[in-house]
């Protein structure tokens, strides 16, 4: 338990989670402080995106609503260059070297927490706190003659958002909290409609993975900063069978969009060197058993040297799956017990312990990138 009545900086999206964890919060006897982020987004007029769709100004005054409710200060911070710079940037780069980016994951480590934590030491406030699915536990060392922190899957396992937290630090969690993750989201739900003037939740949209373009705009995106390189389409075999417009347009695993007759193809690797896209009419031909990651997070700040037991998730949908970690000259290997589908380069495995051998694990070690 975390000490009490003391000041605490709540990241506020103007959506129920972030809002909810506010409320109880304050319920619990902190003195909370409501800030909402403001990020940047694609600035192109073909973008359906017009403003970030995590921070709207329709978001801002809710959550300006909500904080007034419960007699909260309420700040707006502006790191749109910060978001541009480690995000939208990020994402472009990535694609540009014909890699899958991880956006979220990033935004959290680089933007998210450490605008709070940035703004939590201007104003002397010890803790941070968010409205994502997740726990944090702290563990007493006999060795260190210190506290460390782990990072636990949610009690909602179907909002658990562990795979975005992956890369968060000690120093990071030794000053969160996360007041949503011993909640179900129905739960979270019966809270807000029990509060009067929180009838708003049902009428925003939730968040997506990208935040600043919009699905319909992002090969929009693709094309007006890296452009387009066409070359072929073959298949496993090298026989051409048609032409693609850049390798950056397509991701490992993809099915839609490949427009060739005689399919379903699907994408099973982008040869850069050759500008080839390599697909399949076989989705498992390119199942692989290893993926390599790096660089490598841990949670607790360094990683095994003897290879151990995971359950690891090669993207946040992705189910999850047995293997080994085991320490490699560059960064770590991931050995799966089964062939896993599109180990998509650029995207983030993340690990969960599975050392006790009782499946899928509560405690999330860490992540890399895939190579």
């Amino acid at each position: 338990m975390r000490e009490r009545a003391i000041k605490v900086v709540v990241g506020m999206s103007g959506g129920v989670d972030s809002s909810v964890a506010l409320y109880l919060l304050k319920e619990q006897g902190y003195e909370p402080v409501g800030v909402s982020l403001k990020y940047d987004v694609w600035k192109d007029p073909r973008n359906e995106c017009r403003e970030n769709v995590c921070c709207t100004k329709e978001s801002f005054t809710i959550a300006k609503k909500i904080c007034k409710q419960l007699g909260i200060k309420h700040y707006i911070v502006d790191i749109s260059k910060e978001f541009r710079c480690q995000v939208i940037d990020y994402f472009i780069r990535e694609y540009k070297n014909s890699r899958t980016p991880s956006p979220c994951v990033l935004c959290n480590l680089n933007v998210k927490f450490k605008a709070l934590i940035g703004f939590a030491d201007e104003i002397g406030a010890k803790y941070i706190a968010t409205g994502h699915y997740a726990r944090i536990r702290a563990v007493k060392s006999s060795k260190l003659k210190a506290e460390s922190f782990e990072l636990l899957r949610a009690k909602d396992k179907n909002k658990d958002q562990t795979y975005s937290l992956c890369f968060l630090n000690q120093a990071i969690l030794s000053r969160a909290i996360f007041p949503l993750g011993e909640l179900t989201k129905e739960e979270v739900y019966k809270i807000a409609r029990g509060r009067e003037g929180f009838e708003v939740f049902g009428k925003r949209k939730q968040s997506q993975d990208f935040c600043f373009v919009s699905g319909k705009s992002l090969n929009l995106m693709l094309e007006k900063e890296i452009g387009a390189k066409r070359g072929e389409i073959v298949n496993e075999g090298g026989k051409v069978l048609g032409e693609h417009k850049g390798l950056h347009f397509y991701t490992i695993g993809q099915r839609k969009g490949i427009d060739l007759a005689g399919g379903p193809y699907f994408v099973i690797e982008k040869n850069k060197n050759t500008n080839e896209l390599v697909v399949s009419a076989d989705a498992k031909f390119n199942a692989r058993k290893k993926a390599s990651i790096f660089p490598v997070r841990f949670i607790s700040g360094s990683g095994p040297s003897e290879p151990i037991k995971v359950v690891a998730k090669l993207r946040s949908t992705a189910k999850p799956a047995s293997a080994k970690l085991v320490q490699a000259k560059h960064g770590y290997i991931l050995e799966f017990d089964k062939p896993q589908m599109a180990v998509t380069p650029g995207q983030i495995a993340v690990f969960y312990d599975a050392s006790g051998g009782a499946g899928f694990s509560e405690i999330c070690l860490g992540g890399g990138v895939i190579n």
